[in-house]
């Protein structure tokens, strides 16, 4: 018997050996009914033969109706730390009091809890698991999760979620004592939705170090999104996902840009998001607007990042040419692109960080406005990733068939702005 080999357990430890077996039981609870069949067995006041050395294993492992009755024997014992959980099992309550203030001031409403035990306690309890052949038992790691998190959840009201929680809590017992116990919090990130418009040229979507750490613009799509949603969440950081990027002398104009922003470890999440998009506009001096900002989840990450390959894109350029333009040419630039595909090679202004191969994007629509002999406005609407620059002036026969090349003009200067993006 393990007991008699002077293993000494507690109730929830011994309870654990049989786990698997029974319905509706604590660990505890098992625990006690074996100690209680042991001692029944151990003493009879209708037999004279009573098991001393039994009685005084239970005594010593805590059980107290063995206590009482080794008292009353005026048998000698001592009581023994759990061999596999140093008594940590009758502390869950007092541990849930420790992880209830270090959770003060976070906001969840679905928690999970997980443990880290010292090595040489998952080595005892394995080992112990092997020398009795025990099938039916439960780890220290899943009783010690379980019912510190039934006692939270009396404490604070929150839910215990086996997928998704929005708080992680990890135990970390350095040694089994709560002297010794490392508390980690781990919110789940937070997912903000929305779009932006960009309403100044020559600012760039996201910071832009140069090689040696300086950085080259003053500021950026993303940090004047991005920095004032970790304030008001109180997150430790932010990551910023977009369906695209516009060129840095680019505008976005119409309906925005579609955005993720996946907040990082945040104490807030149920908070007015219109307050949010007052608060980001006003800081911003009118070089964005971000509207249509709510909660979503991790999906989107992955919806924006094939967005800006899928997604049908309308653009408006104001083009200056070398020279005249010839008005039936633009009647018949018009029917002939609308509806071509057009091959591109990367442009040689990215060509330095991005693969040099062959791109194959279709333009649905081009419409000519001309404004002057040599300044016309083009409406194109197009499939996501075609370089609409280079659509235009051709980037020196790199993408065909492209304007210049068709009205056989060369392209001084372009204006761009992007001015609605469809989600597919």
């Amino acid at each position: 018997m393990i007991l008699r080999d002077g293993v000494s357990l507690c109730d929830s430890c011994l309870g654990r050996l049989f786990g698997m077996r029974g319905y509706g039981l604590t660990n505890e609870q098992r625990g006690r009914a074996i100690k209680t069949l042991l001692l029944m067995k151990a003493f009879s006041q209708t037999s004279k033969a009573t098991d001393k050395e039994l009685v005084t294993i239970l005594a010593e492992s805590g059980f107290e109706p063995a206590q009482t009755l080794a008292r009353r024997l005026k048998l000698p014992f001592e009581e023994r730390r759990c061999y596999l959980c140093n008594n940590i099992c009758e502390k869950t309550g007092e541990i849930a009091k420790i992880l209830a203030e270090s959770l003060r001031g976070y906001e969840f409403e679905t928690f999970q809890i997980g443990v880290r035990l010292p090595l040489p306690v998952i080595s005892r309890e394995e080992r112990l698991w092997r020398l009795y052949g025990l099938t039916d038992a439960e780890s220290l790691k899943n009783e010690i999760s379980r019912e510190v998190g039934k006692a939270l959840q009396a404490l604070m009201g929150r839910s215990y979620a086996v997928e998704k929680p929005e708080m992680l809590v990890i135990l970390d017992f350095r040694e089994l004592s709560l002297e010794h116990l490392q508390v980690e919090l781990h919110p789940s990130p937070l997912y903000i939705c929305g779009r932006y418009l960009k309403l100044a040229r020559g600012l760039p979507q996201n910071p832009w170090p140069y090689p040696d750490g300086r950085i080259a613009y003053n500021t950026s799509i993303e940090e004047l999104i991005v920095a004032p949603m970790v304030k008001f969440f109180e997150a430790s950081g932010a990551k910023f996902h977009a369906a695209g990027r516009e060129d840095i002398d680019a505008r976005t104009l119409g309906s925005g840009r579609p955005f993720v922003v996946e907040l990082k470890k945040p104490k807030m999440r149920l908070l007015n998001l219109e307050e949010l998009e007052k608060i980001i506009n006003e800081n911003a001096g009118g070089l964005i607007e971000v509207h249509q900002l709510r909660y979503c989840s991790s999906e989107s990450v992955k919806k924006y990042k094939s967005l800006a390959e899928l997604a049908k894109k309308t653009y408006v350029a104001r083009v200056r040419f070398a020279g005249p333009v010839n008005v039936e040419k633009l009647a018949e630039l018009e029917r002939t692109m609308s509806g071509v595909v057009v091959e591109q090679r990367t442009p040689l202004r990215v060509l330095h960080r991005r693969v040099n191969k062959l791109r194959r994007k279709l333009v649905y629509r081009v419409e000519a406005k001309q404004l002057s002999p040599v300044e016309v406005e083009f409406t194109i609407e197009a499939q996501g990733g075609l370089y609409i620059k280079e659509f235009i002036h051709g980037d020196e026969g790199r993408t065909k068939p492209s304007v210049a090349d068709f009205l056989g003009v060369p392209v001084e200067s372009i204006e761009l702005d992007v001015v609605n993006i469809e989600e597919p």
